[in-house]
């Protein structure tokens, strides 16, 4: 049996690391005897987040403290299908008389492996802004445009679009300016099989000021992804998190951890040294570059202006609107706009 157990005083920060190595997506929190006591997903880990909490805390008051679970001596092929059915979930562990984790089951080993959650699909438009000159990551970009740069054996974008299409997703937006004709010569070439429409701007309009020009053309809510970040995410749930909460906007943020190798000096008003902290950490929930955009928010948006997505986010709390924050791990985000950060996701696409 795979491990995939962890003890209840582990930090928030290891578990989101030990998550994100297991494809099952929860661990089971057991005591020293690997008694079940309870469930965690990243969904846990969220809330748990999303209340203010450092990700230096331990998960003893994150972890769900009633899972569903199925006796080894109970164990039934068909009432194992009927209890996934019912609950909806992902796992089941499988306990002996002493309440001991002895294995468990996924949805995908009941069931085959094609058979998915219906509430996996996703039948809604993405928008990807892929009309930047890339300057970060000259001179890659003075020969291609950043949306084709290769990261291993794919363009970026490639991956950006498949990460999309796991999900039943097939209707792609591409903004388009800087080395358009190359973009659009590459899709030409490629000849997938989902739709693509191009959306050429005139000029520069920022990273949301071309959403003006898809006013008619996005009807209910939408994903928008800058064309230079891959985002390893759950992206079903995160629009039930942007439907179910109701907000105007979703923006997934990268729970970071930052650590100061030196002793911080805290000064008193009068300019005297008050305390010293030594290598304190800090934690931050960083912008991605990913989103879920209600359609109603493009009517804020100016025409024929340099807009960015924070003035969007600023209009939309100025009309009363909601911004949601869906939090992910460091690792689950990828950013590919800088040199040092390229470098960096060539290792991780190497080691994937």
């Amino acid at each position: 049996m795979k491990d995939i157990t962890i003890h209840p005083r582990t930090t928030v920060k290891k578990a989101m690391e030990a998550l994100d190595k297991t494809a099952e997506k929860v661990l089971l929190v057991v005591d020293k005897n690997r008694t079940l006591i309870g469930t965690l997903t990243d969904g846990d880990l969220r809330r748990h987040i999303l209340k203010g909490r450092d990700l230096t805390d331990i998960i003893e008051n994150a972890f769900y403290t009633n899972p569903v679970f199925i006796f080894q001596e109970d164990f039934d092929p068909d009432k194992i299908k009927s209890v996934f059915l019912k609950n909806k979930i992902n796992l089941i562990p499988v306990l002996d008389k002493n309440r001991r984790v002895v294995d468990f089951i996924t949805w995908e080993k009941a069931f085959g492996n094609n058979k998915k959650l219906e509430n996996q699909k996703l039948d809604i438009p993405v928008v990807i802004m892929a009309g930047g000159k890339g300057s970060r990551l000259d001179p890659f970009t003075k020969v291609l445009p950043k949306p084709l740069i290769p990261l291993g054996d794919k363009t970026v974008i490639d991956r950006i679009i498949d990460n999309f299409r796991i999900y039943g997703i097939y209707k792609f937006h591409l903004t388009i300016h800087h080395m358009s004709k190359i973009i659009r010569a590459y899709f030409e070439e490629k000849n997938p099989n989902y739709s693509i429409e191009f959306t050429e701007e005139d000029e520069p309009r920022g990273t949301a000021g071309s959403l003006k020009l898809l006013k008619n053309k996005l009807n209910g809510p939408f994903f928008v992804s800058n064309c230079d970040i891959i985002i390893e995410a759950d992206y079903a749930d995160i629009f039930r998190f942007h439907t179910k909460n109701s907000y105007d906007v979703t923006l997934v943020a990268s729970a970071r951890q930052f650590n100061i190798p030196y002793g911080i000096c805290n000064l008193n008003g009068n300019g005297s040294l008050k305390m010293i902290q030594e290598k304190p950490e800090y934690n931050f929930l960083v912008n991605t570059g990913l989103y879920v955009l209600n359609p109603g928010v493009i009517d804020l948006i100016p025409d024929n202006q340099l807009f960015h997505i924070t003035h969007l986010i600023d209009k939309v709390k100025e009309n009363n609107g909601i911004t949601g924050v869906y939090p992910v791990s460091e690792k689950a985000w990828i950013d590919v706009g800088q040199w040092s950060e390229y470098r960096k996701a060539l290792k991780v696409i190497e080691n994937i």
